[in-house]
């Protein structure tokens, strides 16, 4: 069994008001569908960042972000996850506001989390930064974790063993 990461993002979709723009909401949708159909196949981590982002906000939606994160465990804190943060922002593969983004990369890398799940694709899930941080990983030899949103993650193909389609 995998073990996902969920990051503050996800549980941010999941409990903000439905959008009407067509990409929200159509990432609103792939995360309660991943939340409700895929998210019992994996073993689920936390940070103490994602509660601390999850706590800002609306009080309402800080309350209802908060439900969502009960009973995940949190990945306990360790100086080597600054390091690492540090070498990011030392590397300026993130600008230096994302400080936090780079703190959730380097307490996946450091706990050797198999997935990085998040919808934050400026400064997480983005295909211009990622090799940027596989390469610092790799300099630094911890294993590279996979950085994905949950429509990556979301098995609705219906095919079935035999590779027929229903």
């Amino acid at each position: 069994m995998g073990t996902v990461y969920v990051e503050t993002s996800i549980v941010s979709y999941l409990r903000q008001r439905p959008s009407s723009q067509v990409v929200m909401a159509a990432r609103q949708l792939l995360t309660h569908q991943w939340w409700n159909d895929e998210r019992s196949k994996y073993e689920l981590v936390t940070s103490q960042y994602v509660i601390d982002e999850a706590s800002a906000g609306d009080p309402l939606l800080a309350a209802e972000r908060l439900e969502s994160l009960d009973g995940i465990p949190l990945l306990p804190l360790d100086r080597e996850i600054a390091l690492i943060a540090n070498e990011i922002m030392t590397r300026a593969i993130l600008p230096p506001k994302a400080r936090t983004d780079a703190l959730h990369i380097a307490m996946v890398a450091h706990h050797r989390i198999q997935y990085l799940l998040t919808w934050n694709c400026r400064h997480i899930a983005n295909a211009t930064i990622q090799p940027r941080i596989h390469k610092m990983l790799n300099d630094l030899s911890i294993p590279i974790p996979i950085i994905c949103t949950p429509e990556e993650m979301v098995n609705d193909d219906q095919e079935t063993d035999d590779g027929s389609h229903h």
